[in-house]
C-alpha cells in the first residue's frame, strides 16, 4: 500500500459549473504537458470543433500555463457548448487552487465568474416558462 501511494500524483482541483453542465477538473503538474483527458478521451476527439478547444484552453492561454499541466475531466450534463464552457471554469478554479496569484488575471479576461444562467421552470397553465397558449377570440 505504501509503494502505491507514493505513486499517486497530486493535482488541483476544480469544479466548473455552466447552464445545466457540470465539469470535475484535475490539474496534474507536468513538465511536458501530457494528454488532456475529457470522460477518457482526447479533447479533440471529445470537442471536435476548433473554437471549443480554444475555449476550453483560454485560461492556460491568458495565465502563461500551456503545456505545465495534464488535464484530466469528467463532465456531464448540459450541451457540447456549455460541457466546454463548464470545462473553462473548472479549470480557472483548479489554477486559483494552484497559485492564488493567477486570480486577478483570469478575473481580468472574466474567467471567474461563473455564468449562473439556467433555464427557467416552466410553469402551469403556460406552454414555456412564459410563453401563453395562442388567444383565441371564438
Amino acid at each position: 500500500a505504501l509503494v502505491q501511494a507514493e505513486t499517486q500524483q497530486q493535482y488541483f482541483y476544480g469544479t466548473g459549473k455552466r447552464k445545466r453542465a457540470i465539469a470535475r477538473v484535475r490539474l496534474y503538474p507536468n513538465s511536458d504537458g501530457g494528454p488532456m483527458l475529457v470522460n477518457g478521451k482526447l479533447v479533440e476527439d471529445y470537442f471536435n470543433w476548433l473554437p471549443w478547444q480554444v475555449v476550453i484552453n483560454e485560461p492556460f492561454r491568458v495565465t502563461n500555463t500551456t503545456n505545465r499541466f495534464q488535464l484530466v475531466v469528467k463532465v456531464t450534463g448540459g450541451g457540447v457548448n456549455a460541457q466546454a464552457e463548464a470545462i473553462r471554469h473548472g479549470i480557472t478554479r483548479a489554477l486559483i487552487v494552484f497559485d492564488e496569484d493567477l486570480k486577478p488575471t483570469l478575473r481580468r479576461h472574466g474567467l471567474v465568474t461563473r455564468d449562473s444562467r439556467i433555464k427557467e421552470s416552466k410553469k402551469y397553465g403556460l406552454k414555456r416558462a412564459r410563453r401563453a397558449p395562442q388567444y383565441t377570440k371564438r
